[in-house]
C-alpha cells in the first residue's frame, strides 16, 4: 500500500529550531538540578497555552569501547524509579565554560578511572521533550587505557556505592531486547554504537567538537 504523504529525503531529514513567543514564564518549584517552570506560550494561530517543563543544564554520555567490543558500564542507584540501573559514564554539563568533549572525557575519569585516545560522536538526544529540556550528547570512546580521577573529585552519594564493570556489547544488546534493562542512556548509546560497528560507520562518525544545536536553542 503506497500512503499519500510528504516524504523527507537526504539532508532535509533533520529537525528545525523554532521558538514560539513566551508572554510569562513562572518558576512552579526550585530543585537541585532542575526548576520546574510553567510558559505561557503564543501558537502561530494566535491561541496563548500553558506548558509547565523541568529546565536541565544538559548531560553527556560516554559509550567506552574496549579491543574486544566490550563496553564500560556502572551500576547505579536510581531513586525516582527505585532500581540500581546498568548505564553507561554520564554526567550534567554543570561547570561553566567547559566543553562537551572534556566534560565526557572528565565524567569518564571520574566514574571509571579511564581516558581514551579516539573519541567520535555516535548521537544527540532530547531525554524526553514534551516535558524536560535535558538535551544529551553521546560519545564513543576507544583506545582505552588507566587513569587517575580529577582534582578535588570526591566520591559520594550514589557513587559511593557504584559498580564498575565490563559487558560484550551484544550481551547489552540481547539485554535491551529482553527488557532487562532499562536506562534511557544505555539503551540509546549501546544501539547506536551496534548499528555503526554493524553498518561500518565508525569512522565515518561525526568529530567531537562538532556543532550541538540543541545548546543554542535553550
Amino acid at each position: 500500500m503506497n500512503l499519500d504523504l510528504p516524504e523527507l529525503t537526504g539532508d532535509a531529514v533533520r529537525d528545525e529550531r523554532a521558538a514560539w513567543p513566551v508572554a510569562s514564564t513562572r518558576v512552579l518549584g526550585p530543585g537541585v538540578i532542575s526548576t520546574f517552570v510553567a510558559d505561557q506560550v503564543q501558537t502561530p494561530a494566535g491561541e496563548s497555552m500553558r506548558r509547565d517543563y523541568l529546565s536541565h543544564p544538559g548531560a553527556v554520555v560516554v559509550i567506552a569501547l574496549d579491543d574486544a567490543d566490550r563496553v564500560v558500564v556502572v551500576r547505579q542507584y536510581r531513586h525516582p524509579v527505585g532500581f540500581k540501573l546498568i548505564e553507561p559514564p554520564a554526567g550534567l554539563l554543570d561547570l561553566d565554560n567547559e566543553s562537551w568533549l572534556v566534560a565526557a572525557q572528565r565524567e569518564l575519569a571520574e566514574e571509571a578511572m579511564l581516558a581514551a585516545d579516539d573519541w567520535r560522536l555516535l548521537c544527540d538526544f532530547f531525554s524526553s521533550p514534551g516535558c524536560l529540556q535535558e538535551s544529551i550528547r553521546f560519545f564513543l570512546a576507544r583506545g582505552l587505557r588507566p587513569a587517575p580521577r580529577p582534582d578535588g573529585f570526591v566520591v559520594e552519594h550514589e557513587e559511593a556505592d557504584m559498580d564498575v564493570t565490563l559487558v560484550p556489547l551484544a550481551d547489552l544488546v540481547d539485554a535491551i531486547y529482553d527488557g532487562r534493562v532499562q536506562s534511557p542512556s544505555l539503551t540509546t548509546g549501546v544501539l547506536a554504537t551496534h548499528a555503526a560497528l554493524r553498518d561500518g560507520r565508525l569512522d565515518s562518525l561525526r568529530r567531537p567538537d562538532a556543532p550541538w544545536p540543541a545548546r543554542d536553542a535553550k
